[in-house]
């Protein structure tokens, strides 16, 4: 690589990163902006073109690997059915849609290569819609749908789009071939990720090693994703298994491994969504220059129209998918007393931002695939057009609706108060063990403070709702505190843990505790 190449390879994540920052600082959108910025850029970086083994090995498995240790498998569990309905039907059925509009648009087009597009824009990309919700405080039970369609949808999408790529190249397939390679490609994701989940679990809990541990979870994602690819079987499920598997167990792993893991990603997430939307503006100029000698008015009705299809198709879908089910179904309506709010309904209609894997498909079409320059042309217009028309206007339309999640943040104060005092109680009883097995009169002054402590933090969280040795060999008061806080902080884990396994406690609740004793229990250990 001449010096010249690894100066420009390095100006647009510069820039990227500059320009995040001040939109972190603003409080704006940032992945819109990186978008806006991007198609400013093209023109100048006309070499920038979406390398697709780029996103689908580098950018996508570390993406949904962070966003599935951050999410919460029991919050996911209780809305697995409309998440399905999203991840899997949705997409599916914006896949005929949208396939059959290109074909009526386009007859010379096979019907094949039509689907191949509609599969290609068919998954929904959360981050920037994920985003506007969390800051603006929508939901949890919103929230989590969001995620959760993010996590499977890609899976859907990219088996179905390379089904209808070996079709459209005459590979003869027939629907129940496709059908059976759908299948087995989710079901062996499944496994696959749940053989991986439970091996690496236990080699994580194996290694009591904070740095190693982390980097060991750094190489996580890409090994899972190559060894489920490698046996033909969806290597995004796998991906997104063994995250919830070990974010799920993430309590139970020491402290020092959560921090530095939370700060890990939080990295490696900023950069990565960073680069990757600033590429997605980028491909303007790489895309127009295969649309040469093309009539610019045909484009632009097509383009409508299938922007106007992917638009409308999640609306037709969500609002029955919803709805239809309380109505058929009594042990729907059982387990779901309430039926969702309309308001709701229509924040999940319009979150339907597209990313980068939607354009990492379509680049990664063969060349002599047929009408391939229409078909990146209509993909990089529904994935921008979705991500500035929706996206710019998602926030408008939370704050129109007037949705907020303060009942919510109340019930969270008030479970979170009584978990405390219940730790506090079990941190307690610890400590009186401890001193009962032997405790010399010097250090009762410590035991005074260890339990003004415990009590202290179970009344803080009601008032929210309004190793050295001495000169003999014997431990200091300070190393006493010390050990018998660890001891204390450890018997409080389990309860917390405990509660969250229930499921009476929420596991934004847990890990937000789990982030307060971790920071208690790094201070101890800094001497």
């Amino acid at each position: 690589m001449s010096q010249a190449s690894a100066v420009q390879l390095l100006v647009v994540p510069i820039i990227a990163i500059a320009v995040a920052a001040v939109a972190r600082r603003r409080g704006w959108p940032s992945p819109l902006l990186l978008v806006l910025a991007g198609l400013v850029l093209s023109p100048f970086v006309p070499g920038y073109q979406l390398d697709p083994e780029l996103v689908l090995l580098v950018f996508l498995p570390p993406l949904l690997y962070s966003a599935a240790i951050d999410s919460s498998y029991m919050r996911l569990k209780a809305v697995r059915r409309p998440v399905a309905l999203l991840s899997i039907g949705l997409v599916l059925f914006t896949t005929l849609v949208i396939g059959w509009v290109v074909h009526l648009l386009l007859p010379s087009l096979p019907l094949a290569a039509a689907f191949a597009l509609g599969a290609i824009v068919a998954p929904p990309d959360a981050v920037a819609a994920v985003a506007v919700a969390r800051r603006l405080g929508l939901p949890r039970k919103v929230v989590t749908i969001l995620v959760g369609e993010s996590l499977f949808n890609d899976a859907t999408a990219l088996t179905a789009y390379r089904v209808a790529v070996a079709a459209a190249m005459g590979e003869g397939i027939s629907w129940l071939d496709a059908t059976g390679r759908f299948l087995y490609a989710a079901a062996g994701g499944v496994v696959v990720g749940l053989l991986l989940a439970w091996c690496l679990a236990r080699i994580l809990l194996m290694l009591r090693d904070a740095l190693v541990e982390n980097t060991v979870m750094l190489l996580i994602p890409f090994g899972v994703y190559l060894a489920a690819e490698a046996v033909h079987v969806s290597g995004v499920i796998a991906v997104v298994i063994v995250g919830l598997y070990v974010g799920h167990r993430m309590p139970r792993a020491g402290f020092g491994t959560r921090l530095l893991s939370g700060a890990v990603w939080r990295v490696a997430d900023f950069f990565l969504e960073t680069i990757v939307f600033a590429l997605i503006g980028l491909q303007l100029w790489p895309i127009m220059k295969e649309l040469r000698g093309a009539d610019p008015w045909a484009l632009a009705g097509m383009a409508v129209a299938v922007f106007a299809a992917a638009v409308l198709s999640r609306a037709v879908w969500v609002v029955p998918s919803i709805y239809l089910p309380r109505i058929l179904s009594r042990g729907v309506r059982r387990n779901e007393p309430r039926a969702p709010s309309w308001r709701n309904v229509v924040i999940v209609s319009w979150a339907g931002m597209r990313g980068v894997v939607s354009l990492a498909a379509a680049f990664a079409v063969p060349p002599d695939f047929p009408g391939r320059p229409t078909l990146l042309f209509l993909t990089f217009v529904v994935v921008i057009g979705t991500l500035l028309i929706q996206g710019l206007s998602f926030p408008a339309l939370i704050r129109r609706l007037r949705i907020s999640n303060r009942e919510e943040v109340f019930n969270d104060n008030l479970t979170e108060a009584a978990a405390q005092q219940a730790a506090a109680a079990a941190e307690l009883a610890r400590l009186d063990e401890l001193v009962a097995e032997g405790m010399d009169e010097v250090h009762r002054e410590v035991v005074e403070q260890l339990r003004a402590r415990a009590e202290r933090r179970a009344l803080t969280a009601w008032e929210r709702l309004g190793g050295g040795t001495g000169p003999r060999g014997e431990e200091t008061p300070s190393a006493v505190y010390r050990r018998l806080r660890r001891e204390m902080l450890a018997a409080g884990r389990e309860v917390f843990v405990r509660l969250r396994d229930e499921g009476r406690l929420d596991d934004e609740v847990l890990n937000r505790v789990m982030h307060e004793l971790d920071f208690e229990e790094a201070t101890l250990e800094r001497d």
